[in-house]
């Protein structure tokens, strides 16, 4: 995709606050410091639309970012967060529930998962409930550039594992560093916002 305009638009937390558009929408899900943030700014092509922070928990809204005035990004909390209190881990899984399940604009889920390490009990949860209301996923393994190119096969063969993806459930192995995946990554955007 030709990246013409972005803009960051709302931070929502209820429904009365998404955008009233009719526009698609394409949701971010994964653990605190997956790195949501930076794989927004690469699709994207700009440096710090999308705040990153070294402080995980850092998102405790639903963050809208309309790409080139015809779809968005709404970047969701990460969970999988210890540092905050079961109240608030509630609170916000309520909010994503809502949201994932409510939503009509919602045309797709990039579920992010850091390759280094085998999904997480949370990580195995979320592919398991997306799957279970029947939305449309496409699993993004980040910080692809952290290992070296030889053993990525073998990490993405622990996720789909550890996930029971199918194997021809989309995957895309991405680096917000070296812009791996960023291409293949779009197409399958593309694919979802008609």
């Amino acid at each position: 995709m030709k990246i013409r305009t972005t803009e960051f638009v709302i931070s929502a937390v209820k429904p009365e606050q998404y955008p009233d558009s009719a526009l698609p929408e394409i949701a971010l899900a994964g653990r605190s410091n997956v790195g949501k943030s930076s794989l927004i700014n690469r699709l994207i092509q700009r440096k710090n639309l999308a705040r990153t922070s070294g402080q995980p928990g850092k998102t405790q809204t639903l963050n809208y970012y309309l790409i080139n005035e015809e779809m968005y990004f709404v970047d969701l909390p990460g969970y999988g967060f210890a540092r905050v209190s079961q109240e608030q881990r509630k609170q916000w899984g309520k909010m994503i529930e809502k949201y994932l399940t409510e939503r009509q604009n919602l045309r797709a889920v990039l579920h992010l998962i850091d390759i280094r390490h085998p999904p997480s009990a949370e990580d195995v949860m979320m592919s398991e409930w997306l799957h279970h209301i029947g939305l449309e996923t496409c699993v993004v393994t980040t910080k692809a550039d952290k290992i070296p190119k030889g053993k990525r096969p073998q990490h993405v063969k622990i996720i789909r594992e550890k996930l029971q993806l199918p194997k021809d459930h989309p995957l895309v192995v991405f680096s917000s560093e070296e812009g791996l995946g960023k291409d293949e990554l779009w197409s399958w955007i593309e694919g979802k916002l008609s």
